[in-house]
């Protein structure tokens, strides 16, 4: 299999070295698409100021550029070059070699994604509720997000180890454990934990803030619960993880994200780990006192006052907090894992906490420069008024009644598709729904924020959900009236026609869009490559018969083959992206 931009900069380098010397031979090929042509290299324009330098005289980049041609061999792939305006080199690739890759492309089992030549161990942080209460809206984006970061370097080749770090411990849980200690385990109040934990929390925190006997009580629990010699502390906080878990498992199972209980990995497990980050920051000298408590002060991170930031890892009381819990991680991860890259999908409001902690670890020498730890951003999810997505009341949504209204609205939508039996809309209303929340999150940067619009999402049409499931479902339908398997051998698919072209040239960069996310962290790149694709099958779909009457076997078979291959392409994307996909819509 061949991606275009990688076949012609090798052959662009090797023009470089033989014209050039050798010294030249790895110089940036700078392919990109072209409006012109179906690629340029724009080589020659820096590598005429580099060897007008050398020279001691000024080089036309045009000149250049005839060098580099004179020495280029892509007859096989390309018909033969040109060069045009400063010093572009425009390559035309050839019909016959656009067909045979993308042939190949349709029948490799990987779609012309490479493995990767030196795989990695890459933990990918993600969802990370907090346990003993729902999750609301804001964990849609980490959830499904870090899910297909997760899914795509899979499927890259690499060793992807999913890493739920779930809010366990701490405060609120001496909290909620003193309050139902405080009403009693057998109260009607207590049976909100399994029935509406968010109720139960509510109240818990209100006597907090409102009784101090009872915040102070409930500190004590928290020493209780961290030192776990106190039995019935130690019972509670168990029966509250296992609520949370089933809870978990069921949340994430209509959402189909691939985590599991064994990816629950929550700040409690890191505890006893604590005392030894504070220690070997305090050996290190990066550990001093200030107001009270331990802090280490990053270089470069200063307050509005230009006074140092600190980070603090153990609180006046004694106590430690989550960028403690954090460093100790960081530690595990290091020392226990041996990860090559960690990926923290969380919220664009904790970016200077991430930075902050990060640089921490490096003072320390717990991450090394080749490290690779990114925190990759999430925006916020908004209203129609530009504001963080609340109800009506003004209250935070709960992702279980966001994900059964989608499911809701997906079936009244599902009414718009003339010759769906009402059986089938039932079926796969599940589908539509909790694809269309998903792709339009996963479609957005996932730094910026977007605006929650049900009708936008649910559109049959444009770059949403629904409109890529019906895609993959038209082709599928092609199949059936046809009689065949789009799984089955195909033919060879040739390339006749303009639509023809662009759609097979469009499947030989699958490869390049998935290794792009796999090193950005941004599927929303992967996005607009499906949604490409599926654009072209449109287009191709209307220009270039496949079943009508008068199209001959052999161009029949030429284009199946070409349905197949997109149906492959486009249903492995969606699948890499976490979208559900039904048969039929």
């Amino acid at each position: 299999m061949a991606d275009p931009q990688q076949v012609l900069g090798a052959r662009v380098r090797d023009a470089l070295g033989a014209a050039f010397g050798a010294d030249y031979a790895d110089a940036d090929p700078v392919i990109r698409p072209s409006s012109f042509a179906d690629f340029q290299s724009n080589a020659a324009l820096p590598l005429a100021q580099k060897l007008g330098k050398e020279q001691g005289k000024k080089l036309a980049p045009r000149d250049v550029a005839s060098d580099i041609l004179a020495h280029l061999d892509v007859a096989d792939i390309s018909e033969e070059p040109s060069v045009s305006g400063p010093g572009f080199i425009n390559f035309k690739l050839r019909d016959e070699w656009i067909a045979a890759e993308a042939t190949r492309v349709g029948t490799d089992p990987r779609l012309g994604v490479p493995a990767a030549a030196s795989p990695q161990t890459v933990i990918v942080e993600y969802s990370s509720p907090n346990i003993a209460k729902e999750m609301h809206v804001g964990h849609l984006r980490t959830t499904i997000v870090g899910d297909a970061i997760a899914r795509v370097l899979e499927f890259a080749g690499h060793n992807v180890i999913r890493d739920n770090h779930v809010g366990d411990w701490g405060t609120q849980f001496g909290m909620l454990i003193e309050y139902l200690f405080d009403i009693g385990e057998d109260a009607p109040e207590a049976q909100l934990l399994r029935t509406d934990p968010n109720t139960f929390y509510q109240s818990a925190r209100a006597k907090f803030d409102s009784d101090p006997d009872f915040k102070e009580s409930a500190q004590r629990r928290v020493v209780k619960l961290q030192s776990g010699d106190d039995p019935a502390t130690q019972r509670l906080w168990d029966e509250m993880m296992e609520l949370s878990r089933q809870y978990l498992s069921d949340v994430y199972g209509l959402l189909k994200v691939t985590l599991t209980d064994d990816d629950i990995r929550g700040e409690s497990f890191y505890n006893d780990l604590l005392p030894g980050v504070v220690d070997d920051l305090l050996a290190k000298g990066l550990a001093v006192e200030s107001d009270g408590a331990l802090v280490v002060f990053p270089p470069g991170f200063t307050g509005r006052d230009n006074a140092p930031l600190p980070v603090i890892i153990r609180k006046r009381d004694g106590g430690y907090n989550y960028s403690t819990t954090d460093l100790a991680t960081i530690r595990y991860r290091v020392d226990k894992v041996n990860c090559d890259r960690a990926i923290y999908v969380v919220g664009s409001d904790q970016t200077l906490h991430f930075r902050m902690v990060f640089a921490v670890a490096r003072l320390a020498g717990w991450l090394t420069d080749d490290a690779r730890y990114e925190h990759a951003q999430i925006g916020m999810v908004q209203g129609a008024d530009g504001g963080r997505l609340r109800t009506r009341s003004g209250d935070t949504i709960k992702l279980s009644e966001l994900l059964a209204e989608g499911i809701e609205q997906a079936r009244a939508v599902l009414d718009e598709i003339e010759g769906m039996d009402e059986a089938t809309k039932d079926d796969i209303a599940q589908d539509v729904g909790i694809g269309a929340i998903k792709y339009a999150d996963l479609s957005t940067s996932r730094d910026s924020a977007y605006i929650f619009d049900w009708e936008k999402m649910l559109a049959l049409r444009g770059n949403t959900g629904p409109y890529l499931q019906y895609a993959t479902a038209r082709i599928r339908s092609i199949f059936r009236r046809a009689g065949l398997d789009p799984a089955a051998p195909q033919a060879a698919i040739r390339v006749t026609e303009q639509a023809e072209r662009d759609l097979a040239l469009q499947l030989l960069g699958f490869g390049a869009a998935v290794d792009q996310v796999a090193d950005s962290a941004e599927p929303h790149r992967l996005c607009t490559y499906i949604f490409e694709t599926a654009s072209l099958f449109t287009t191709f779909y209307e220009q270039c018969p496949v079943l009508k009457d008068g199209v001959d076997v052999a161009t029949r078979d030429a284009r199946l083959a070409l349905c197949a291959a997109t149906l492959r392409v486009l249903s492995t994307g969606l699948g890499l992206l976490g979208v559900p996909l039904p048969d039929r819509m």
